[in-house]
């Protein structure tokens, strides 16, 4: 796809034997968010290496905004921040970053106001031995901020942070997106991912097993929402008896119904009258999805 900062076309990658991924295929188009999901050995690691061309496709294509992984020009659309990250200890922020510019080709950028865009503008010049986890992980932010790249990849980017933190960096992921970047973020943080990316993708086992828009993925897995209604006075067995559902506590019954149920059971309810006092309704979650197209082998 021409519009795609990020093409992935049936890769492939063998270690060994072993089949570390099979036939994979992703695109991220500029301004997209894509969260990529997946359990411990599922392959999100190793699609990152090969997207960096840090090891080789063993079959398949990958294009970087129309370079291959590896490639000067891949290189320099593509900024990448690790989970683990890690820094010079004896540097300041400030020079990390001047460092940065200076490896990158000259990439511009105003370090100071960088900093403080990561909320690090009172440590710019502090050592970087001396910055908590959450502070390094603010700074490899700023790196990847420093070259208005044309991908970011964002390994378990909030690992570290508290939850303002958090936000805030979300905050500036929805700015680059903003911008024209192609975010992909491999996380284990499904809420998070859940309300801020606008396509998920998830790997099993080697192979991507959903791809969609959250609101696609649950109509395509049609799993139930959950109604919980809220009983007057001691209406709660009758409404249980009634609805079919189950009573939690001595004055709620709970019940399960299909997607296309649901204005039905809604209307039924509405019939009890007074009986009831209010009615929840909880759609299907990110981490139900998640648990129901990975099989329930997530860790």
């Amino acid at each position: 796809m021409m519009d795609s900062a990020l093409c992935i076309r049936n890769v492939s990658k063998f270690r060994g034997k072993a089949k570390v991924l099979s036939d994979v295929n992703l695109t991220v188009k500029a301004g997209e968010r894509v969260a990529l999901l997946g359990h411990n050995g599922a392959g999100k690691s190793t699609l990152i290496k090969l997207i960096l061309g840090l090891t080789g496709i063993s079959s398949g294509k990958i294009l970087i905004d129309g370079a291959k992984p590896g490639s000067a020009s891949a290189r320099q659309s593509t900024a990448f921040l690790p989970e683990a990250v890690s820094f010079h200890p004896a540097l300041t922020g400030r020079e990390q970053l001047k460092l940065f510019a200076r490896l990158s080709g000259g990439a511009k950028g105003d370090v100071p106001a960088l900093l403080d865009r990561v909320g690090l503008s009172d440590a710019l010049d502090r050592r970087i031995g001396t910055y908590s986890k959450g502070m390094r992980q603010r700074l490899g932010l700023a790196q990847v901020l420093l070259g208005n790249p044309k991908v970011a990849l964002l390994d378990e980017p909030t690992s570290g942070l508290d939850p303002i933190s958090r936000q805030d960096l979300y905050a500036i992921i929805d700015e680059l997106a903003a911008q024209g970047t192609a975010v992909l973020i491999a996380s284990h943080a499904l809420t998070e991912v859940e309300a801020r990316t606008d396509r998920i993708a998830i790997l099993r086992k080697g192979e991507k097993v959903a791809d969609d828009t959250l609101a696609a993925l649950s109509a395509s897995a049609g799993l139930p929402t959950k109604l919980r209604i809220r009983a007057n006075a001691d209406h709660a067995d009758e409404i249980a008896r009634t609805t079919g559902g189950t009573r939690i506590n001595g004055a709620s019954v709970e019940l399960l119904c299909a997607p296309d149920q649901k204005m039905h059971e809604l209307r039924r309810i509405a019939a009890m009258g007074d009986t009831v006092s209010d009615v929840e309704m909880t759609p299907p979650r990110l981490e139900d999805l998640y648990r129901y197209f990975a099989k329930g082998d997530v860790s």
